[in-house]
């Protein structure tokens, strides 16, 4: 290093080290035409010290630039030496209280949850140590660079917003000094003149577009041929895609190419070629068309050596700039001045506005090194962030627009600095009043989204990649919003109002576009093709959630706002309302007496959308009215008389018409994406401004059909009974996040964080739940968990409430679950009541009529009829308990109002009353009080009877208050008294009869019992058959539990237990229709993952060298690499799930050309997520019925031992070896002279080709599968006909299988246990699987796996290389053997049945097994002692190996014992 350096100074020009700082700025003092003799100094040194080759040299660049260039501009500036100007500023300088350090990528930031005014105001380490805060909630997290800190600015917390360091002297006065009376009138000259010269100099070069010229006043004599080839950086071509360029294009290694592209990433752009002109275009050639094919070619430039050079100097300039005004807020003050100063031609000639505007032409290292200069100088100069902020605002359309054909990250957009001006409030409100900053943000995002329908609501569906790409970046429009709105102001001017209203005007033609957007139609016939795109308007609803609620935050605090946006909004609505005129038909309806005029709209029929920001938002604003009283105070002011239900109800109604007809199934065929839209509009991400606000508005005004009456009375206990929000009931916001949590802890106790992401956050990211966490619940340390859980509090059971409208179904059924069990725990009765509410407001206190109306009593009494009647297809229980929970809730409220009675007010809800009353002629039905006593003593309504015991007893509470407080109307106390002496009578009556029903049915039910059992007793066998016969008809699902006792199973051989097969019906989860399994029906598949695994290794060292050539046959017991198959159990039909997988390879290359997101799953190598449940999966297991059921044959002789059946095989064995040198030797004469002497054992026929008994469809769902664990274990490319392939099915069988063995053992389960589901129907589709694939295979090869697996067993002359015992897995051995066995057997015509073949390969290798145990097995370290034959343990060894001779044959003895020991003494 030391040789080189001084190699570098002795190549330095003389001249350079010769002049002198100081001199120069004794000149410069003296000039008259300071910028000339500056810009003279500059042209001639400039191009001296920078570029002087192919490679940079930073190191002496800087040191000579600080000699020759910098140490002027000091000299001159301080008016001395500089070492001693400098500190003398900064000991004049009155230290800022501001912070301001700028943090890097990656560097620690801490927020304070309770002092912060937003989330974005944050701390850098050294000052939040220093300060309160670190006492106080905060978050850490990690700079993404760019930001400051915002210690000392006082708007930026609501307390303590200094920290020790920069805490403010007491003494100073509030008022704001000149920071330039602390500077000399000589220095203020000099600052002002050195800056205003070197910033316009910086400016001018970086800026400068000409490759081959330099600006006026820097161009030099002598002009060289020396040029530079400059890459530049882009966000749309890889690293892969530049490296493999740069190597075509100048030459280099991968190394060199390696080094420039991170150079590139890193800096913006970077020099891969040095030259003449003529040399350097040659490489820009190549890189513009190696690049040019698919996308837009990379960005190179020829540029002058000279250009290059002066632009180096311009950002070290500007670094120095940002560096001298440290030493002191005068200079600072004055840099802003110079910076922000007009220049001649006039709008934007700022050098400010001059780098803003320029920032999209601006290279990476050029960006970030002037937005530092700009957040250390005018962001810091509270004077000048004002003047500056007004300029960004100014140019905020034309910054944003070219941030949007830009393709950087928002990080270096000069538009990041927005985060920086708009959250600070004061010049928030500034920036609305003065520049109207809402209306120029919205309108600039609006103008952005110009794709739109006839209607003029934006569509999404057919953007194209560029489109796509830049809606992805214009979200971030929707972000500045965000920050202007963040603070809310505490007062209002009268500009304030107005340029917000006009923001407001602005905001609502933006959510009119979104009114109706994405429209979908059910789809009739067939599945629907093609997945619409629904992401994109999701997306724009999301991002938008926190907007919307902030401007309803904002009118709700000013009455005059308020009035005035509810008026806009509602003038938006009924202008969207009359574009929506298709399907719409005016008709009455009529029951009960009772008509309404309403709109005709078949929402299954019709066009219906889930995006309603406009009505939504509206019912936002209705809530605010009766929250601050505004309705009451001043209705002359409110269009209230003018509000129509229809127009203020019929879309979200529609809304939650459709949500309901999914649950009901009947959109199963427009496919998962409005499943998707549907979560997501329940999801808590976005249902504070979807699912709530359609709640809201409406409260402001066959299995299919049975689902739909369902969901609308689950409609009427939310519209009723959420009375949470404030404003529509009389709570807070503490009472509402109360509620959530209880909810949420009812399901299931829950850890901080889990309950956390399971309530909403508000702007600053709260969720408000530390301030009430500790009244509803108790927290449970932490025990072998690990974490620790937070349990509901006893108390807080009374409110739980079954239909809470932020249950999921799921969610609902385990808190249900979770509640009825906790009461039987305290020995309660299991009615589970609706909660006590709270009162609702004046403006929403008529919703409670709803349950006494003659509409809904008319309901509940036709439900509650069919019923009493039994009739299975009008009516289901969920109905019956919603009609329940429904006259709960109106005793509730009635017990609630007689409870709170005043002596002047009349209680006029008298739900008691009316539930007591018969029906009218002609139908003269029973009251509905009178059917819920008839179904208390309902045998078929077990389940419901405590709720009905709960509002039985609760109805004669209410009675009896009514009696003591008297208060029951006068026209009706005559006739109630009538009514309740014969209604007495009338259950007395009924008692009596229903006794003697009971009595008379117990006696029949008796007799009946007893009949059945002497009839089964005398008919055994036909009763067994005819179970059987049934069960085999009817069964939908698998079942393989056998029909005999687990004592009398036989498992192997030819006496097997034959257990009755089930039929299995199952049903696509893509398409819902049932199929049954069979051989020759299409293929149903279950999604699945294969994966090579090491969890069972024992050596996970050992590798396979060369995939292409390695044999898998034998797994080694080490078991290093295995390959294992998992299963989520989801059933698709195999055309489904190739038209999903297409559909999803698809969408993922157009994914990856629009927006260039990484995937979780990798397509490209087959991965795809399950439809259902999005597991992870990247192949799919065919289902089967039992494959030895279909190739196994009736067994008609005796069945041969183990010897014989050892002879057999092998005499088989030989004959197909023979046959197949045969083959190989063309038919030559020795090998047909040695088929003649051969004797085939009786029955066989090598000759015979079997058939496949499966249908075209399951037959390429077995090579599919099959391929995929061939690919995936091996690691190698498919290859169907690789002999392999049946291999490695065999070993991920056995792999899969020792596996969930392990796993039972750890969790201490039986290995025949029940398994779980997906355990269940994954092994057993992957063993059918594995037995099935020989059908499939070349037979001829899985012939001749066997007879290599059967000789290490049993060794032949045709043996060849086998390995070691020892070296040998059991299991799979085992495995492979009995699967591979059915390509013999089929073969063989002599009677033999495979379930012989099974015995005795399983008594083979078990014998095997045991040999190995014993060869392996010592007491001592040193093994046994061979020369001790009478130890102890030797004679138990010689006793068990006697034992073994005698139970197996000599045959087998002499064959395996005698010719298994050696190969471990040979090795």
């Amino acid at each position: 290093m030391a040789s080189d350096l001084e190699t570098e100074v002795q190549a330095i020009d003389k001249s350079l080290l010769e002049c002198s700082a100081e001199e120069v700025a004794v000149k410069w003092l003296q000039a008259t035409d300071l910028p000339k003799e500056v810009y003279l100094h500059l042209a001639y040194y400039v191009p001296k010290i920078y570029c002087r080759g192919p490679n940079p040299a930073p190191q002496s660049e800087d040191m000579l630039a600080q000699h020759v260039l910098l140490g002027p501009m000091e000299w001159y500036l301080c008016g001395e030496d500089p070492a001693f100007g400098f500190p003398k500023l900064e000991q004049a300088n009155k230290p800022s209280h501001l912070c301001g350090r700028v943090f890097k990528v990656g560097e620690p930031t801490y927020s304070c949850r309770d002092c912060a005014v937003d989330p974005t105001c944050v701390l850098c380490m050294e000052c939040f140590l220093g300060s309160i805060h670190r006492e106080h909630r905060y978050r850490m997290t990690t700079s993404g660079g760019g930001g400051f800190c915002d210690c000392g600015d006082t708007e930026a917390w609501k307390e303590s917003p200094y920290c020790q360091k920069h805490e403010l002297n007491t003494a100073e006065t509030a008022e704001e000094e000149d920071p330039l009376v602390h500077l000399s009138e000589d220095m203020i000259a000099r600052a002002y003149n050195i800056f205003a010269i070197m910033f316009q100099y910086a400016v001018d070069i970086l800026t400068w577009e000409k490759e081959n010229e330099l600006p006026p006043g820097l161009e030099t004599v002598e002009k060289s041929d020396t040029y530079y080839c400059m890459l530049f950086n882009d966000e749309v071509h890889t690293y892969e895609q530049v490296i493999y360029t740069l190597q075509k294009a100048v030459n280099c290694t991968q190394k060199e190419a390696i080094g420039f592209a991170t150079t590139v990433d890193r800096d913006g752009r970077r020099s891969v070629r040095y030259g003449d002109f003529q040399y350097c275009d040659q490489a820009k050639s190549v890189i513009v068309r190696n690049t040019s094919r698919q996308t837009k070619p990379l960005k190179v430039q020829v540029m002058h050596s000279s250009i290059v050079a002066h632009q180096s100097f311009g950002l070290k300039l500007l670094t120095w700039l940002g560096n001298v005004i440290g030493y002191s807020d005068g200079l600072r003050r004055i840099l802003c001045q110079v910076g922000l100063q007009e220049g001649p031609d006039g709008e934007n000639s700022s050098l400010v506005d001059k780098l803003m505007l320029s920032d999209s032409k601006l290279w990476k290292g050029a960006r970030s090194v002037y937005h530092q200069l700009f957040m250390s100088s005018l962001l810091m100069d509270l004077k000048y962030k004002k003047l500056f902020a007004i300029r960004f605002t100014r140019n905020y359309e034309r910054l944003q627009s070219d941030y949007v054909k830009d393709d950087h990250d928002r990080e270096f957009s000069i538009a990041d600095l927005s985060v920086q001006i708009f959250t600070v409030p004061s010049l928030a409100r500034m920036l609305i009043t003065e520049e109207n900053l809402m209306t120029t943000i919205i309108k600039t995002f609006m103008d952005h989204l110009r794709h739109r329908d006839i209607q003029g609501r934006f569509q999404f569906e057919r953007y194209t990649a560029l489109q796509a790409f830049k809606f992805r970046r214009v979200q971030n429009l929707i972000l500045d919003l965000k920050y202007v709105l963040i603070s809310k102001p505490a007062d209002w001017t009268n500009d304030l109002r107005q340029k917000f209203l006009e923001g407001f005007d602005a905001f609502l033609e933006l959510l009119k576009c979104m009114q109706g957007m994405d429209p979908i139609t059910r789809q009739v016939g067939q599945h629907i093709e093609m997945e619409p795109e629904w992401e994109a308007a999701f997306t724009l609803q999301m991002k938008l959630t926190q907007v919307i609620s902030m401007m309803q935050d904002w009118c709700a605090l000013d009455e005059k706002v308020l009035i005035e946006a509810y008026k806009k909004c509602l003038t938006v609505l009924m202008q969207c309302h009359s574009g929506f005129t298709d399907g719409e038909q005016p008709i009455v309806l009529g029951i009960c007496g009772h008509s309404v005029e309403t709109i005709r709209y078949c929402v299954s029929q019709e066009k219906v959308s889930i995006h309603l920001p406009v009505s939504r938002l509206l019912a936002g604003l209705h809530v605010s009215l009766s929250k601050s009283e505004v309705a009451y105070k001043f209705p002359e002011f409110l269009p209230l008389s003018e509000l129509s239900p229809p127009l203020l109800i019929e879309h979200p109604l529609r809304c939650l018409v459709l949500c309901a007809q999914v649950h009901a199934g009947m959109w199963r065929r427009n496919g998962f994406s409005l499943v998707n839209q549907i979560y997501y509009y329940h999801n808590v991400k976005c249902r504070r401004e979807m699912f709530d606000k359609d709640i809201i508005m409406l409260q402001d005004v066959v299995q299919q059909n049975n689902t739909l009456i369902e969901e609308m009375l689950y409609l009427i206990i939310m519209i009723v009974g959420e009375r949470f929000s404030p404003g529509v009931g009389q709570v807070n916001a503490t009472d509402e996040i109360k509620r959530e949590i209880i909810h949420q802890l009812s399901i299931r106790p829950m850890a901080h964080s889990e309950l956390v992401k399971a309530l909403p956050e508000d702007e600053n990211k709260e969720t408000g739940m530390e301030s009430v966490i500790e009244a509803v619940a108790c927290f449970k340390k932490p025990g072998l968990t690990g974490r620790g859980l937070y349990e509901l509090k006893p108390e807080c059971t009374k409110d739980f409430n079954l239909y809470f409208y932020h249950f999921s179904r799921a969610e609902q059924s385990k808190a249900e679950e979770a509640q009825r069990k906790l009461k039987r725990q305290n020995r309660e009765d299991t009615a589970l009541p609706p909660p006590v509410l709270p009162p609702l407001s004046p403006l929403f206190a008529s919703l409670i009529n709803i349950l006494q109306s003659d509409v809904m009593l008319c309901i509940m009494g036709i439900i509650l009829q069919w019923a009493v009647e039994h009739n299975s297809y009008a009516w289901s229980e969920s109905m019956l308990q919603r009609v329940l929970h429904l006259i709960g809730m109106a005793l509730q409220e009635e017990k609630q109002h007689l409870e709170n009675l005043s002596e002047e007010n009349v209680v006029t809800f008298t739900f008691t009353q009316k539930i007591s009353r018969p029906g009218e002629a002609p139908s003269n039905s029973p009251s509905i009080l009178a059917m819920l006593e008839t179904l208390q003593n309902a045998p078929h309504l077990e389940v419901h009877k405590d709720m009905i015991r709960w509002i039985l007893k609760t109805f004669n509470a209410i009675k009896k208050l009514r009696e003591s407080s008297s208060t029951s109307p006068v026209p009706e106390t005559e006739g109630n008294i009538i009514e309740e002496g014969s209604r007495d009578k009338d259950k007395a009556e009924r008692k009596r009869k229903a006794e003697i029903a009971r009595l008379r049915r117990e006696k029949i039910m008796a007799q009946m019992s007893e009949m059945q059992r002497h009839f089964i007793d005398e008919n055994k066998e036909l009763f067994q058959q005819t179970l059987e016969e049934l069960a085999t008809s009817t069964s939908r699902v698998l079942d393989n539990s056998p029909t005999v006792s687990d004592t009398k199973l036989t498992a192997l051989g030819p006496k097997q237990t034959k257990v009755t097969e089930r039929r299995q019906v199952v049903t696509c989860i893509l398409c819902q229709e049932e199929q049954e399994v069979k051989v020759d029906s299409r293929a149903m598949v279950l999604a699945a993952f294969v994966q090579r695994s090491t969890v069972l290794s024992k050596n996970r060292n050992k590798v396979i060298q060369d995939p292409e050539k390695y044999d898998p046959l034998f797994m080694h017991p080490e078991l290093s690499c295995g390959t294992h198959t998992g299963s989520c159990g989801h059933i698709m039909h195999a055309h489904c799930w190739q038209r999903y997988f297409d559909a999803v390879q698809a969408k993922e290359q157009r994914r990856q050309q629009r927006l260039r997101v990484h995937t979780s799953y990798d397509v490209e190598n087959g991965e795809f997520l399950c439809p259902l449940c999005e597991c992870l999966s990247n192949t799919v297991i065919p289902l089967l019925p039992p494959p030895r059921g279909s190739f196994n044959r009736l067994d008609f002789s005796d069945q041969p031992n183990l010897a014989q059946w050892i002879r057999t095989i092998s005499q088989q064995i030989k004959a197909l070896y023979i046959l197949r040198d045969e083959e190989t030797a063309n038919n030559s004469c020795g090998n047909s002279e040695k088929m003649d002497e051969l004797q085939l054992p009786k029955g066989f026929r090598p000759d015979f080709q079997p058939k496949s008994l499966y249908s075209e469809s399951i037959k390429e769902m077995l090579t599919t599968f099959g391929t995929a664990t061939y690919k995936i274990g091996l690691k190698v490319h498919p290859n169907e006909e690789d002999p392999r392939v049946p291999i490695m099915c065999w070993g991920s069988c056995a792999y899969t299988i020792q596996t969930i063995e392990r796993i039972l053992a750890d969790e201490d389960k039986p290995l025949f246990g029940h398994l779980p589901c997906r355990q269940d129907d994954c092994l057993t589709s992957l063993t059918r699987f594995a037995a099935a694939h020989w059908t499939i295979s070349p037979l001829s090869s899985v012939q001749g796996h066997f007879c290599r697996l059967f000789a290490s067993l049993v060794p032949n002359e045709k043996s060849g290389n086998l390995p070691c015992i020892l070296d040998i897995d059991m299991f799979h051995l085992l495995v492979s053997l009995v699967l591979s066995f059915p390509a013999i057997y089929c073969q063989d015509f002599s009677g033999v049945s495979l379930g012989t073949g099974d015995l005795h390969i399983f008594h083979l290798v078990t014998m095997a097994h045991i040999v190995q145990i014993l060869l392996t097995s010592s007491t001592e370290e040193n093994g046994m002692d061979q020369e001790n034959p009478n130890g102890e343990e030797e004679v138990a060894v010689l006793t068990l190996y006697k034992f073994l001779c005698q139970h197996t044959g000599r045959y087998t003895y002499i064959t395996i014992v005698s010719l298994l020991l050696p190969p471990p003494i040979c090795n």
